[in-house]
């Protein structure tokens, strides 16, 4: 493993149940870190997100979430992701800090979480928060759901 990449083991703990993501939009916490921050718990609208101390990773409670990512536009540290079903495909929602910002219906390459190219993938919604960060909707394939967090524009 490299420093900083999720272990196979990790992501596993963190995969939300396959039947949870055939009903509904959830969020994905890679966040391992046992550092003092709680963006995520005071963005979260439904109080799905908790931690057990300002400095214990934060746990998501699936049944409240509603996939809304306001905690993927908060997260300082870039470790909150949506994904849910939509037949055939997945809907990942990362959160993009580049320029220039894609724009709806392009095509980019989506990347894994050390940076490399794993598939083709479109973004359907981009949404911008009042202070400039940035969250995309990518359309990726439903295998992948777990691995593209991150793009690439060509």
């Amino acid at each position: 493993m490299r420093a900083g990449v999720l272990s196979k083991e990790e992501i596993e703990k963190v995969t939300p149940p396959t039947e949870i993501l055939e009903k509904k939009v959830v969020a994905v916490i890679e966040c391992l870190e046992e550092i003092p921050c709680d963006a995520c718990t005071w963005s979260c609208p439904t109080q799905a997100i908790t931690k057990k101390t300002i400095t214990s990773p934060p746990e998501i409670n699936y049944e409240k979430c509603v996939g809304c990512g306001k905690c993927v536009l908060a997260c300082p540290g870039l470790a909150i992701f949506t994904v849910g079903f939509k037949g055939d495909k997945a809907l990942v929602t990362i959160p993009y800090e580049f320029l220039p910002v894609p724009r709806e219906g392009q095509e980019v390459t989506g990347l894994d979480r050390e940076g490399r190219s794993v598939c083709k993938a479109k973004i359907v919604k981009v949404v911008q928060s009042k202070d400039k960060t940035v969250a995309l909707t990518l359309e990726v394939p439903k295998e992948l759901f777990m691995t593209v967090r991150g793009v690439k524009i060509e």
